[in-house]
C-alpha cells in the first residue's frame, strides 16, 4: 500500500495485504461523508495565485509543521482545507504511525500523512490553525499532509540563501535550500514531488 492514492485504488482496492483490504472498507464507509463536511473553506495553493505570480516567481507557499517552517512550490501545491475532526478521517490497519487515515474531500479519498512523526520528530500538535495540505492534481498523488499553521506566501528572492557544508553529512532528499529571511527566521524548501518518490514515504504497511 502506498501513501497516496491513485484515482484507479480510489474506485477499488483489491490489492491482497491486510492494509489495502481494510482500504477497501474505508473507502466503502467515506462515501458517506460529505466533501463539504471535510473541505469547508478550501482554498487553492497554487492555480490562480501561481498564474497572477508568474511561473517563474521566487514566490513560495510558507508553513510550518511543528516549529520548522517550510516552503513549498505553488507548482507542487494543492489545495489548503481545515484539518477534518477523527470522526472523518477514516484509519485503516496495519499501517505506520504516521499514516493517519483516509479522508474525503470534495468527492476524492485523500490520504492523510503526518510528515512530522514521519521523520521521527513525535505528532503533529492539533490546533484551530491547523491545517491540510494536498498534493498538486499535476502529481497524480492523492495524498494531504498535517500543517500545524500556514505562513502565507514568501518570496525567496528577499531571502539570503544559506550555503551547506559538505561536511555535514547526508542531505534529506525531499528537503532542498535553505534559507533566511530578514527577521532572522530560517527557512527550508519542502520539494514534494521528491517526497512522493521516496520509498519509506510509499510504503505505508507495517
Amino acid at each position: 500500500m502506498m501513501a497516496g492514492m491513485s484515482d484507479k485504488e480510489q474506485g477499488t482496492a483489491t490489492r491482497p495485504d491486510g492494509a489495502a483490504a481494510a482500504l477497501a472498507g474505508a473507502a466503502a464507509k467515506s462515501a458517506a461523508v460529505t466533501a463539504s463536511g471535510t473541505a469547508a473553506g478550501g482554498t487553492a495553493a497554487g492555480g490562480t495565485t501561481a498564474a497572477i505570480l508568474g511561473g517563474g516567481s521566487a514566490a513560495r507557499l510558507g508553513l510550518m509543521i511543528g516549529d520548522v517552517r517550510l516552503l513549498v512550490d505553488l507548482a507542487e501545491a494543492g489545495e489548503i482545507v481545515p484539518m477534518p475532526s477523527p470522526a472523518l478521517i477514516l484509519d485503516v490497519p496495519l499501517t505506520r504511525d504516521w499514516f493517519l487515515g483516509v479522508t474525503n474531500l470534495r468527492g476524492s479519498l485523500f490520504t492523510v500523512i503526518d510528515l512530522r512523526r514521519f521523520t521521527g520528530e513525535g505528532a503533529t500538535e492539533i490546533s484551530k490553525e491547523t491545517r491540510l495540505l494536498s498534493f498538486a492534481p499535476s502529481m497524480s498523488f492523492n495524498a494531504t499532509i498535517v500543517v500545524s499553521r500556514m505562513l502565507g506566501l514568501r518570496n525567496t528572492a528577499t531571502m539570503s540563501e544559506l550555503v551547506d557544508d559538505p561536511r555535514s553529512g547526508a542531505r534529506v532528499p525531499w528537503l532542498g535550500r535553505r534559507f533566511i529571511d530578514a527577521d532572522g527566521h530560517a527557512w527550508q524548501e519542502l520539494r514534494l514531488a521528491r517526497l512522493v518518490t521516496h520509498p519509506e514515504f510509499l510504503m505505508v504497511g507495517r
